[in-house]
């Protein structure tokens, strides 16, 4: 099956400051998704306009597969410094040319958040190396992943965050988390820990 839509969830309240969360662009990297749905599923957030992506690449999801149904990288197929990659970073025949890019792409336009945090494994790891680094070392403090300078080994090309750092005028920024992180961090610890470092809170239901 392909196809397969991707769900995104307003939390939060609006008019306040504008905030994305995705998790699992690659397919193979699931777990940061528990973070995303512990904030949807539990009491109301306070204090912050939130929109959460948990699974960006559904048909990846479902083949445990770094890409997507069709083969493509989402995380090179941006149209921002894209070239053309093959193998495991395999980048589309064009800039945006798969249907979950242009999704999400149309959304970030509508939405235009002061801030994207993108989640991925297993490098562990805040990148500062981005547009706001001061907020970026202040959610490694908050997080506990360590700073780090995530290259991509030179293959950081049609990323979704480079595409959104050079086009709009908030911050996206990537934070990686190990291969298996415990469950206890990823629905308690580290939803609190988000909130808590951009001001936000819980309210009654």
């Amino acid at each position: 099956m392909t196809g397969r839509p991707i769900r995104v969830w307003r939390l939060g309240e609006p008019g306040r400051r504008r905030v994305v969360m995705i998790s699992t662009m690659h397919g193979n990297e699931p777990h940061t998704r528990q973070i995303l749905t512990s904030l949807r599923d539990r009491r109301p957030i306070r204090g912050i306009d939130l929109g959460v992506i948990p699974t960006y690449n559904p048909d990846g999801l479902a083949r445990h597969s770094r890409r997507h149904a069709r083969g493509v990288d989402l995380n090179r197929n941006y149209p921002n410094d894209w070239v053309d990659l093959d193998g495991n970073y395999e980048s589309g025949p064009r800039p945006a040319s798969e249907p979950e890019t242009g999704a999400v792409m149309g959304f970030l336009r509508r939405i235009d958040p002061a801030r994207v945090i993108n989640f991925h494994q297993p490098l562990n790891g805040v990148d500062t190396d981005t547009k706001d680094p001061r907020f970026a070392r202040r959610l490694a403090r908050a997080l506990w992943p360590p700073q780090t300078r995530l290259d991509c080994g030179g293959l950081c090309h049609g990323t979704m965050t480079g595409w959104f750092n050079a086009r709009f005028e908030g911050s996206a920024l990537t934070v990686e988390y190990a291969a298996r992180p415990a469950r206890q961090r990823m629905t308690a610890e580290a939803p609190r820990q988000l909130l808590r470092v951009l001001g936000a809170t819980r309210g009654p239901g």
